[in-house]
């Protein structure tokens, strides 16, 4: 998938980004670009990373995706993994990896529903 095709909707102050099923390294490293420009320019409060039809995860595309997830902390956002497969859950247990502050959904509107909730328990503090 050429990287130009990745799309970041912006949807009631959140990103919404869905990774394509097989992505190279290219792909991974502009999604990455492309949330942290659309972080900023949205002054967006979170992101939903629907990994959905991810099929394989690899240890780049797993340390990228970690490495977003911090850095769209340090930008203030919270950042939910929607979506991932029983294999690809599998696959980031036995390689011992953490997906860092990231809270998980079961699908998109479950993600979104959660950074919903979070601003409001936020808001109440």
């Amino acid at each position: 998938m050429p990287a130009e095709s990745i799309s970041v909707i912006k949807l009631r102050g959140l990103l919404l980004v869905t990774v394509p099923p097989d992505p190279d390294d290219t792909t991974v490293s502009a999604l990455q670009e492309k949330v942290l420009q659309a972080m900023v320019q949205h002054e967006s409060r979170g992101l939903v990373l629907d990994i959905s039809t991810v099929q394989t995860l690899d240890s780049f595309f797993a340390r990228t995706v970690v490495e977003t997830v911090q850095m769209v902390g340090l930008m203030g956002g919270r950042t939910v993994l929607a979506g991932m497969r029983a294999n690809v859950a599998v696959t980031v247990t036995q390689l011992g990896l953490s997906i860092g502050n990231a809270l998980t959904a079961l699908d998109v509107d479950r993600a979104i529903e959660l950074l919903d909730a979070e601003a409001s328990k936020e808001l109440r503090l």
